[in-house]
């Protein structure tokens, strides 16, 4: 008996109040999956590749008779887990194909008592739907300004006032060279994805949505082409901190950092700075001069930052002159801009 199986957006909608569970392997799981998903593998990473080496050698009928033989002896955790992890009867399964899988998983937790259902072409079908969402019309209102400016807790004081999609939050990591240290670990690119097309799916296309100004690549992860796209070409809102306030900043952000990772980011960005700078920095780090190592760096990139900007010498930008770096300030001047440019 084949368990019923619902559109992915009707899965979606359906996943807010349900658990979610992917029945895919671990290493499947680890490289992508559903925001929220939890992972109960029929097999795991050994079992998997030993029914595909024998499903291309021997073909489907030994593949699926070694596969019950391995899933046979786990029926009974599989549900125990299952229910120890909701207190909803309703459950939403999926493997990648929406094939055997996840209809013998939710069958087994039907017998067991649960309403599972299954999602329609299973997690390739939710990634093909995730791709198309970035192919959509939206408006984005891009906030910009120079490294240290505060950019990302303005948009944190903003979020629950405005629409807001951070990005960098979304991607464990703040942009720079060191945007990677006292982060956590960044997600697979597909996780990556998958975060935000949540936070997309909950924008109003109709409606402007605050962006951080980036490039295309936020460590390694990378934001999707086409809505990036429709980024290159967004009004700007550029927040203008004094210099000295941005050194500050830098130096409150890294100064407690251990020192061998701020040195590795120098190091990553030696050829940009020049062998003397970068070798003068190095040398500061080691003698705690953190502000002449931010001065430094900055000069940099204030100057790449400028260079990107002539090139987008079409695009609406709005300045913003501050005297400030306290984002609760900053965001209001930044809320006003947006919500005027909103009327247009």
């Amino acid at each position: 008996m084949k368990t019923e199986a619902i559109p992915v957006d009707n899965f979606l909608e359906q996943s807010h109040e349900k658990l979610v569970i992917d029945v895919r392997s671990p290493i499947e799981f680890k490289k992508g999956h559903i925001p929220g998903a939890v992972n109960i593998p029929l097999f795991d990473d050994l079992e998997r590749a030993e029914i595909g080496t024998l499903y291309k050698a021997k073909g489907k009928e030994d593949a699926v008779m070694r596969g019950l033989e391995i899933v046979s002896p786990k029926l009974t955790n599989f549900i125990i887990e299952s229910k120890a992890k909701t207190q909803n009867k309703g459950v939403l399964v999926y493997c990648f194909r929406g094939g055997m899988r996840s209809n013998s998983f939710g069958w087994l937790l039907n017998t067991a008592g649960l309403e599972a259902k299954i999602m329609q072409g299973g997690y390739k079908a939710y990634r093909n739907h995730v791709v198309k969402k970035f192919g959509e019309n939206y408006k984005p209102l891009l906030l910009g300004g120079a490294t240290g400016s505060g950019k990302t807790e303005i948009l944190k004081q903003l979020k629950s006032e405005i629409p807001v999609i951070d990005l960098e939050g979304l991607a464990n990591h703040k942009g720079s060279a060191f945007g990677g240290i006292g982060q956590p670990t960044q997600l697979p690119q597909q996780l990556f994805e998958n975060s935000f097309y949540n936070v997309l799916a909950e924008t109003d296309p109709e409606k402007y949505v605050l962006v951080e100004d980036e490039s295309m690549s936020i460590g390694y992860n990378k934001i999707p082409y086409p809505f990036w796209l429709q980024m290159k070409q967004a009004p700007i809102i550029k927040i203008n901190v004094p210099f000295e306030l941005r050194v500050n900043r830098l130096v409150n952000e890294y100064g407690k950092e251990d020192v061998e990772k701020l040195k590795q980011s120098v190091k990553n960005i030696s050829q940009q700075l020049g062998p003397n700078n970068a070798k003068d920095c190095l040398q500061w780090l080691d003698e705690g001069k953190l502000a002449d190592v931010a001065a430094l760096t900055l000069r940099y990139y204030d100057s790449a930052y400028e260079y990107n900007h002539t090139k987008k010498e079409k695009k609406t930008i709005i300045p913003i002159e501050t005297d400030t770096d306290d984002p609760i300030v900053n965001a209001k001047k930044v809320k006003a801009i947006f919500t005027e440019y909103g009327k247009h």
